[in-house]
């Protein structure tokens, strides 16, 4: 009797060791997995930012790049309107 007890609560520490596993699996291919994709993107737009590319900013500023540093751009908004861009804040590059 003694063994048979030993043995069921080896049983429930593999199905919950097995449960904790499939959780991480899940985990991994619904939420880390696509964001990693997703940041990858997003790095390879803001790596092909060039001049005269037209863009908008995460808060939503329309313009056009005029020149572009390391980690900043010039962005025209409107004709004698140049303002200073962090890179990170680009929110998409429109065609």
């Amino acid at each position: 009797m003694f063994l048979e007890a030993e043995v069921s609560g080896v049983g429930t520490f593999i199905q919950l060791l097995m449960l904790f596993v499939i959780m991480l699996a899940v985990m991994y291919f619904f939420l880390i997995r696509p964001q990693q994709a997703q940041q990858k993107e997003r790095q390879a737009m803001i790596d092909g930012l060039a001049k005269g590319d037209k863009i908008v900013s995460i808060g939503g500023i329309h313009g056009e790049i005029t020149a572009i540093s390391d980690d900043h751009i010039k962005l025209k908004i409107a004709d004698g309107t140049v303002i200073s861009l962090s890179k990170s804040g680009v929110g998409s590059v429109i065609s």
